[in-house]
Formats: structure tokens, C-alpha cells, sequence
């Protein structure tokens, strides 16, 4: 018969051994991988195993997440002839109409909302709205943070002044002591400050020309193409005039950086010129002399 020392001795020995066992099958388990599951999901913006991109939205492409939400947001403000209310409170005038034709085309809805302009970037970032579509200018600040259109439309900005005055300005350095009303973030700010005019940044260039009327301003910047519409004999504001162009410039579409909206808008203006529909539009709101020819 085996001593109570010895037996101690072996049991001691099996339960170590015991343990030791336990703790291979213990580390094998942690180490095991899990089985693929047949349910997962292709990272965003690839193609799953079958070869289906992942929904519109996550690809990166600002046309399918365009149409997969079923609506065209166009960041606007009251801009006339480009884009303001008829008396029935529709969004109407050459950028509006363009709009509406380039939403139909991509199969969508188009929405009209008034953005603070000096926000128009953030917005547009932010995903608010899906495109600036306003009679903007395309500055070096606008084509280094948006994917922009081709040139669609001549401007220039513009001084617009009360009529009985616009004889005692006849250039820029005549009016040196004027205050200006411009709009905040637009290319007429920027003419303010390049010439060294004092002036007052307001939300739009209708209220620029507003500020003009009531007299808390001087003179305004503008573009032409509303100064044409919207000044002068048989307009609201018979009482002013626009005088000397302070520049050059073009009109574009601002679409987020790197989207792919925007060869969708290059080639669906160049149809519309080659067809007339853009001729046609640009008759209605008095804007034919300003058009660029698209090809």
C-alpha cells in the first residue's frame, strides 16, 4: 500500500497536469478566428463581393446621392433676372429656369433655398444644398473651394448711383469719399476693397441697391445684370442709374469639391445651347447679350 506522502505526491501531479491541459484548450480558443460571415457589408463607396456599389449616398457620387434623394437643392438668393419670386411666389429668372430644366433631366425635383451668400461654401459642405446656382462669380477664392462649371454668362460689376448725381462720379477716384452698400461675401465686396471705398456689407445686392434708394448709402456695387434689370426708367428704381463697370467677369455653378454633378451640368448646358433652350430662357429675361457660347 502506497504512503499517504506518495499519494499526495501523484494527485498533486494529475492536478497539474489537469490544469495545464485546460490551459492549451483555453489558448486555442482564444486564437481561433471567426467564420466569414456570408452577410457582410462592402466597405463604403466600394463594390460588395458580387459587384453592387453600396448605396447611393456612400459612394462618393453627388449624382446618385442626388437622385437617390429625388431632389436638386439649389443655394440661391434674390438675384434678378438670375433668380427671384413672380407674384406668385415661385422661384423664377435665367438661373432658376436652368435649374429646373437640368433637375428634370436628371430625373428630380428641384428646391429652391436663399442662402446667406458669404455662407454659400459651408452650405454646400454641409450638404443644406447640393449646388450654388446664383449669377456667381468665378473668383480665384470660388474655383479653389468648389468643382465649378464652365463660364456660362458675361458680367461686370457695376456702380449704381441716384441719377442726379451720377454726372459728379465719373470714375472710381471720384468716388473715393462715397460709402458703398455691397453684398457680404461677393464679388462687389471684393471690388470695395480692392479700390479702397468704405463700405457696408448687406445680405444681398437687392437690399445693396435698397440702401441706395433710401439714402443710408451712397452708391452700390452690383452686378450688371441685375443693374440692368433692376434700375432705371420703368423699373422700381427709376430714380438711380448704374454707371462704370469696375471689372470683367464670368458666371459659373458651384458644385462640392470633386463632384461629379458638375460634367453632368457642362454637358447638359452645352445641349441646351446647341438645342436653343438656353437662347430661349436667356430671351425671356432679357440676358441674350450675356450668354458665352457652350460647346
Amino acid at each position: 500500500m502506497e504512503s499517504e506522502t506518495e499519494g499526495e505526491y501523484k494527485m498533486k501531479k494529475f492536478l497539474a497536469l489537469l490544469l495545464a491541459l485546460m490551459m492549451v484548450f483555453a489558448l486555442a480558443a482564444c486564437g481561433e478566428e471567426p467564420a466569414p460571415s456570408t452577410e457582410s457589408a462592402a466597405p463604403s463607396g466600394a463594390a460588395d463581393p458580387a459587384g453592387e456599389e453600396t448605396p447611393a449616398g456612400e459612394t462618393g457620387s453627388d449624382l446618385a446621392y442626388v437622385q437617390e434623394k429625388g431632389t436638386l437643392v439649389v443655394g440661391i438668393t434674390n438675384f434678378d433676372p438670375m433668380d427671384y419670386q413672380d407674384e406668385n411666389g415661385e422661384w423664377v429668372g435665367f438661373d432658376a429656369d436652368m435649374a429646373k430644366a437640368f433637375a428634370e433631366s436628371l430625373g428630380v425635383e428641384v428646391q429652391f433655398q436663399e442662402i446667406e451668400w458669404d455662407s454659400k461654401i459651408m452650405e454646400l459642405d454641409g450638404k443644406t444644398i447640393d449646388v450654388v446656382w446664383n449669377g456667381m462669380t468665378l473668383t480665384d477664392d470660388v474655383l479653389s473651394a468648389m468643382e465649378c462649371s464652365n463660364a456660362y454668362c458675361n458680367n461686370a460689376q457695376v456702380v449704381v448711383l441716384p441719377a442726379g448725381a451720377a454726372e459728379q462720379y465719373p470714375d472710381a477716384a471720384s468716388m473715393a469719399e462715397l460709402n458703398f452698400a455691397v453684398e457680404s461675401g461677393s464679388a462687389g465686396e471684393d471690388m470695395a476693397i480692392e479700390n479702397g471705398f468704405a463700405y457696408t456689407p448687406v445680405v444681398d445686392q437687392a437690399t445693396a441697391v435698397l440702401e441706395v434708394s433710401s439714402g443710408t448709402c451712397d452708391a452700390a456695387i452690383i452686378d450688371s445684370l441685375m443693374a440692368a434689370a433692376m434700375v432705371g426708367e420703368g423699373t422700381n428704381y427709376a430714380d438711380l442709374t448704374y454707371t462704370i463697370s469696375l471689372n470683367s467677369e464670368e458666371y459659373g455653378v458651384g458644385f462640392r469639391k470633386g463632384s461629379d454633378l458638375c460634367e453632368a451640368l457642362n454637358e447638359f448646358i452645352a445641349e441646351a445651347y446647341a438645342d436653343g433652350t438656353m437662347q430661349e430662357i436667356a430671351e425671356t429675361y432679357g440676358v441674350t447679350a450675356a450668354l458665352i457660347p457652350q460647346e
